[in-house]
């Protein structure tokens, strides 16, 4: 049974009735496999890596978020693990800042951390794995469902889990592990990766977490797609000229160049993230909204397409810009923590193609860099220019966008007469900006949504191996060329748009960039 969106309204009686709304859900939904279970059914939720920075700034406040409206099976319990011999007070004293609780919430903030429990033990000792198990018999019993998130490096990943299903797995109920990205960095890590966990886990036991399959406007790409009539007919390559999926950030490395020189933006962002929004955007309609289905629909989308080469790429590096202020006066190489004369990328513009009766033809563009002008990430499906043009030649392209941060929105640029007296067009949108249309609603953070479905046993928004295996096809060789010929990066100054070459590239590829229009921000964002 599909969970209801998980939106709280800021109204004290609408917020409750939605959260009563997702309550029956969780008690109804289906596991694989399994019947229903009962929301008092114990669960124990395990945080490896508990004394990281993704646990402390990301796991442990969604869970409190989750705990505090009531949304987790009643009888659920927390228990960290990491190799730091710590308490869960001091777990706590280092999450505080990342939890946002309100004066009111002290109470159930209290009850939150008293259902919180701590096991030192490293990761390759057997032995600790089975002390982890004697603790959650301990805090649980044997019949609790059991989630382990592996907040942990990909280096120990194999030990990990080969521990986990050796001395952890629930004694009765389900087992279901939860794995952080990078899923390897080239097809032949990543299979060895997913041959490893086939070999301890069945595919439903797993959950490979791409956080950006749990925000609202990519979650909202299958509703807008075929819950519309109006969209269905012209989205194809008779109407389409070309799709634009970006993500900008208006920051740079902020002195963690060391770790995002080893994976560099493509693989950080563009062979995850971005592709993810391309297959909702191009997909056929799925049999039905259940996970396979939805999955499976992605999966051939990613077949029919060819592998990246260079010469569809650009690629570049930001540098300092000497009037600006704080960290935009440093370029890249000025991080103490990157490489001397390191030529990882920090933005990766690549044109890609998919070869099926739809979209032949239809560049999708991908795009995505560090220290450019904005922080912000889109789709902008364009248009193609309008047939037998009686405007001559004031008509400018339609484009669909679809606004996934910040300030999440859909807007549609169209063309419309001047206001007064004169018969000219002009660029305006037709607008829906949630900050305004939902006034008060309160949008969950992805993790929300996504470590709630893994308690309902729902896999719609996570990744499957055979989706992982097509993903890293397509980018593994243009990785591996670019490792083997280390071209230089186009420098471009922190703050702007990014390289001019990246500008050539979209319009070789049939997307026009006009600089006449400029979304207005609603007041109430």
């Amino acid at each position: 049974m599909p969970r209801p969106p998980l939106v709280a309204k800021s109204d004290s009686a609408g917020a409750e009735e939605m959260l009563s709304l997702i309550r029956q859900s969780l008690k109804s939904c289906r596991t694989p496999g399994e019947t229903n279970f009962e929301a008092s059914t114990p669960h124990i939720f395990v945080v490896m890596g508990a004394s990281g920075d993704l646990a402390k700034k990301k796991i442990y406040p969604t869970l409190w978020w989750l705990y505090r409206d009531r949304l987790l099976p009643e009888n659920t319990m927390f228990v960290g693990y990491a190799r730091s011999g710590l308490t869960v007070e001091q777990i706590r004293e280092k999450c505080t800042p990342y939890m946002k609780v309100k004066d009111d919430e002290q109470e159930r903030y209290q009850q939150f951390w008293a259902v919180n429990h701590y096991v030192k033990g490293s990761y390759d000792t057997r032995r600790d794995f089975e002390l982890l198990d004697q603790e959650m018999i301990k805090v649980g019993t044997e019949k609790a469902n059991r989630i382990f998130y592996l907040a942990l490096p990909p280096s120990v990943f194999d030990t990990v889990t080969s521990n986990v299903k050796s001395c952890c797995m629930a004694k009765s109920g389900w087992t279901r592990v939860i794995i952080e990205k990078p899923f390897g960095r080239d097809s032949e890590s990543s299979a060895k990766l997913s041959n490893h966990l086939s070999a301890l886990f069945r595919e439903e036991e797993m959950y490979r977490i791409d956080h950006y399959l749990g925000k609202e406007m990519v979650q909202n790409l299958m509703s807008l797609r075929f819950g519309n009539r109006i969209f269905g007919p012209t989205w194809n390559r008779d109407n389409i000229a070309s799709v634009f999926i970006s993500f900008k950030e208006p920051f740079g490395t902020q002195g963690r160049g060391g770790y995002f020189d080893e994976f560099g933006i493509i693989r950080d962002v563009m062979q995850n993230h971005l592709l993810q929004i391309l297959c909702l955007v191009a997909m056929e309609k799925p049999c039905s909204t259940a996970a396979d289905d939805i999955r499976d629909e992605k999966v051939k989308v990613l077949k029919c397409m060819q592998e990246l080469t260079l010469d569809n790429v650009v690629l570049g590096q930001y540098v300092g810009d000497p009037e600006g202020e704080g960290e935009a006066k440093d370029g890249y190489l000025d991080d103490p923590t990157v490489p001397a004369g390191s030529v990882t990328p920090t933005y990766a513009l690549a044109v890609a193609h998919i070869n099926n009766e739809r979209w032949d033809g239809v560049p999708f563009i991908l795009r995505c860099g560090k220290a450019l002008n904005e922080r912000k990430a889109e789709v902008r499906i364009q248009y193609r220019d309008v047939a037998g043009d009686v405007f001559h030649g004031q008509s400018k392209r339609n484009e669909l966008v679809i606004r996934v941060q910040p300030g999440e929105a859909i807007y549609c640029k169209v063309m419309t007469k001047t206001p007064g007296m004169s018969f000219g067009l002009e660029e305006t949108e037709l607008d829906l900006t949630y900050g305004d249309r939902y006034k008060g609603a309160k949008l969950p953070d992805a993790y929300e949504r996504l470590i709630l479905d893994v308690f309902c046993g729902s896999q719609m928004h996570f990744v499957r191996s055979d989706e992982l295996a097509e993903a890293w096809r397509i980018f593994t060789p243009l990785l591996h060329k670019i490792e083997r010929e280390k071209p230089n990066p186009i420098p471009y100054k922190y703050g702007s748009r990014g390289p001019a070459e990246a500008d050539a590239k979209l319009a070789e590829n049939n997307f026009k960039y006009y600089g006449s229009y400029k979304w207005t921000k609603p007041s109430s964002l």
